[in-house]
């Protein structure tokens, strides 16, 4: 990642990169998550159906807001934010879903596995940008977005049979 901008913030220029690095690689599963339950909103099956559409959107709805949030943080440490589809799916590690109708158990299913994902991936970064990069301010904004994922998690974990 390019620090275009040089900024006196308390971080050097390698921190601010390596810090950047990792909110493009979470802002890259973001999108993969964002499109997937988009993916899921509109070709869902099945008994649970209107339940499930209308919570999906709920759901994408707010990714969508930390998506723009984590993309300002990489803009707020100096960094360029990746924007096309291309780049976010080379960061991220998350599997896409192809286009087809999906049993509402399955999409849950995927869901919950995509956010647990997330969590453990975001507690690593935490702890790096913590310990090794000294940037509280940006490990303070990823623990926000861990508890979303955690919240997430456990309210799909509570369509399950």
């Amino acid at each position: 990642m390019n620090m275009p901008e040089e900024l006196n913030i308390g971080l050097s220029n390698e921190q601010r990169e390596s810090v950047g690095t990792i909110l493009s690689k979470i802002l890259g599963n973001q999108h993969v998550l964002y499109m997937k339950m988009r993916n899921y909103h509109w070709n869902l099956t099945g008994p649970r159906f209107h339940t499930l559409h209308e919570f999906y959107e709920k759901e994408y709805d707010a990714l969508a807001k930390a998506i723009d949030e984590t993309a300002e943080r990489v803009r707020m440490i100096g960094g360029v934010s990746p924007g096309s589809m291309g780049e976010m799916l080379q960061l991220a590690t998350l599997d896409e879903a192809e286009g087809a109708l999906i049993d509402g158990s399955d999409s849950i299913k995927a869901l919950v596995d995509d956010h647990e994902a997330c969590i453990r991936d975001l507690r690593g970064a935490i702890s790096t940008i913590e310990e090794d990069y000294r940037d509280v301010g940006t490990a303070d904004f990823l623990v926000e977005l861990l508890q979303a994922h955690e919240q997430s998690a456990w309210m799909l974990r509570s369509f399950m049979s």
